[in-house]
């Protein structure tokens, strides 16, 4: 019924590998590294995954990550403001800290506040991402309680001869976007380089209404916030006929943003991913695979013209994997994983530099119908000392392709360098690594022209990192987050529709002031539709996002109402390679905010024409 362990691990490389050679395998059956850190077909994957692809990325027209993710199984999203403001994911309710991104198999994220900047990732350069909820500490280490999301930037052409790409998008506030890509290669080299730019004037990011200037963003600056980027990836690789394989991806994006505050209302940015994988096979059971990567950011901070401030923090990575196939439908990885932060600012901390060493080893076994995988993980660290973390899957496939998984896993959160020494005495250098334990019921078919799923979860997390009244972090609460995530896919009469429900309870159990509170910025109801159809060269769409209410505090004093959005969407092919796309976001003008006083954009329109060949 399922081929070997080890000829999937040879459909694509391991994590952090070019994303074309997942691609190439998907063509037939969809295939994640992320979940496992090895190959696996999306119907054998004991995870919850959801895979977002290049044409999802040109169906939909999105103008950023957050247009992508937002009303996903288990995803929701809060945003100060408009296109290029500080975003926060929150994945099946953890905390924002508490989700792993990776981009090309290394880890990015600020060392000071433990989150990525989802803003400044440029969607025109995302080829592939996949979305993996559930605790994964147990092979990637700490922050990875909520899950994983990887994105994979765009790639080379590997069918011969030089493939140019472009795209430029106009549209409400002033936008312009622009992207030119050249790629080529044949079927041993590749190589990638796009370059992309884009501006809005945005909108007001901040509203203050009467006698409420100590709300919000504690200032009143009317106008509208401005944002422009700068971005650029270059990629490669090269493959013997051994099937040894070298890999190099490169992302760096350059941002100013333009925001409402009290003393900083500008920042320039630069968030940069490198990385390299060599993938060889000592023999022919066993493939080795060896990792380098470096992800930097900077925020230099202004008021007006005058510089305020910066902070630099910089993480070095390196790993070593080995997967072995010890028998037919058996595959053991073993590996190690080390990295070093460090963080650099005007107001110096108590600490700058820190260190990590993880050893990790998983066994994923196919007999019959019945499916295993256990893994186990333990972490040195210079500042936290020692964590350890497992975890264990199980899927049963039914004849007529239901499937049944369950799974239980623990997963933890170190603290970041703000939480621990940030300036002025106001961190805690005692605080304890935030740990959790989840358990996962599964249900799910795949059949002809249509599928469906069903996970229902709880997470218990314990050591919970919060501010006290002083400002000052301790751990001294605990949180206990319930979910369903429903998910249904259909072809009806030409007609694709693609429906997400997510419903969360995500509580404090503290024993406090705050006990049963729910945790903030997670509204507790959360659904998508998404609704294609094309006829021959024409394409129209329509994508409808709906929210609960929520609470911007952990006292839950400060709600924010539930809405809903509506986006509509046409393409038209008028030529080979060539399309015309138009966009029409928020039809119906709908006003909400996902933070309190931030507002949202409006109803808005925006024209892209895109020269796009395909590629393998």
């Amino acid at each position: 019924m399922k081929k070997s362990l080890l000829a999937a691990a040879l459909l694509a490389c391991t994590m952090g590998a070019q994303a074309a050679d997942q691609n190439d395998a998907t063509a037939l059956n969809p295939v994640v590294v992320t979940a496992t850190r090895t190959p696996v077909t999306i119907e054998d994957s004991l995870s919850s995954v959801t895979v977002i692809t290049r044409a999802d990325i040109e169906r939909l027209q999105p103008l950023s990550v957050s247009d992508l993710l937002v009303g996903l199984p288990g995803v929701s999203v809060a945003q100060a403001g408009g296109l290029g403001q500080p975003t926060s994911l929150f994945l099946r309710g953890t905390n924002s800290s508490h989700t792993l991104v990776l981009i090309d198999g290394v880890r990015i994220g600020s060392v000071t506040t433990g989150m990525a900047a989802f803003e400044q990732l440029p969607v025109e350069q995302i080829e592939r991402i996949e979305i993996v909820r559930g605790p994964r500490s147990s092979l990637y280490g700490a922050d990875a309680i909520g899950g994983v999301i990887q994105i994979f930037t765009r790639h080379g052409s590997r069918d011969g001869g030089l493939k140019p790409s472009f795209s430029l998008t106009a549209g409400s506030d002033n936008l312009l976007r622009g992207q030119v890509g050249l790629s080529g290669g044949s079927e041993n080299g590749w190589y990638n380089l796009s370059v992309g730019k884009q501006y809005t004037r945005g909108i007001n990011a901040c509203r203050i209404g009467a006698g409420e200037v100590f709300a919000g963003c504690f200032t009143d600056e009317p106008d509208r916030d401005a944002y422009r980027n700068q971005n650029l990836v270059l990629n490669g690789g090269y493959r013997w006929d051994n099937g040894t394989q070298i890999t190099a991806n490169w992302l760096r994006s350059l941002g100013e943003v333009h925001f409402d505050g009290s003393y900083q209302n500008r920042s320039r940015t630069v968030q940069q991913t490198a990385g390299s994988v060599l993938s060889f096979n000592p023999l022919q059971a066993w493939k080795s695979t060896l990792s380098i990567g470096q992800n930097l950011d900077r925020y230099d901070n202004y008021e007006n013209q005058t510089f305020t401030g910066y902070i630099y923090s910089r993480r070095n990575q390196a790993s070593w994997q080995n997967d072995i196939s010890v028998a037919t439908n058996q595959l053991l990885t073993l590996g190690i994983d080390w990295q070093g932060e460090h963080v650099d600012s005007d107001t110096g901390y108590l600490a700058d530099r820190r260190h990590d060493t993880g050893a990790f080893a998983q066994y994923q076994v196919t007999f019959g119908h019945h499916e295993f995988a256990v893994s186990a993980r333990r972490d040195d660290n210079s500042q936290y000392g020692s964590y350890n973390t497992g975890a264990v899957a199980w899927g049963y496939h039914f004849d007529d392709g239901l499937k049944l998984t369950a799974s239980y896993g623990s997963a933890f959160h170190a603290p970041t360098f703000n939480d621990l020494y940030y300036p002025y005495g106001s961190g805690n250098p005692d605080l304890k690594p935030e740990k959790s334990r989840s358990a996962e019921l599964g249900l799910s078919q795949q059949s002809g022209r249509w599928n469906w799923a069903l996970n229902a979860y709880q997470t218990r997390i314990d050591e919970l990192i919060v501010l006290d009244s002083n400002y000052y972090p301790r751990n001294i609460s605990q949180a206990r987050i319930r979910g369903v995530e429903g998910q249904l896919g259909v072809d009806l009469g030409g007609w694709q529709l693609q429906g997400y429900l997510t419903w969360l309870q995500p509580r404090t159990e503290d024993g406090g002031p705050n006990d049963g509170n729910v945790l903030p910025r997670r509204p507790e109801r959360t659904a998508r539709l998404d609704l294609d159809r094309r006829f021959g060269a024409f394409g129209i769409g329509a994508t409808i996002n709906a929210a609960g209410h929520s609470y911007d505090d952990a006292a839950n004093a400060h709600r924010l109402g539930g809405y809903s959005s509506t986006d509509l969407r046409a393409s038209w092919h008028f030529a080979p390679a060539w399309q015309v796309e138009a966009r029409l976001a928020n039809v119906f003008d709908r006003h909400y905010e996902t933070i309190w006083y931030f507002n949202q954009p409006g109803r808005s329109v925006f024209l892209t024409l895109r020269y796009s060949p395909a590629t393998r």
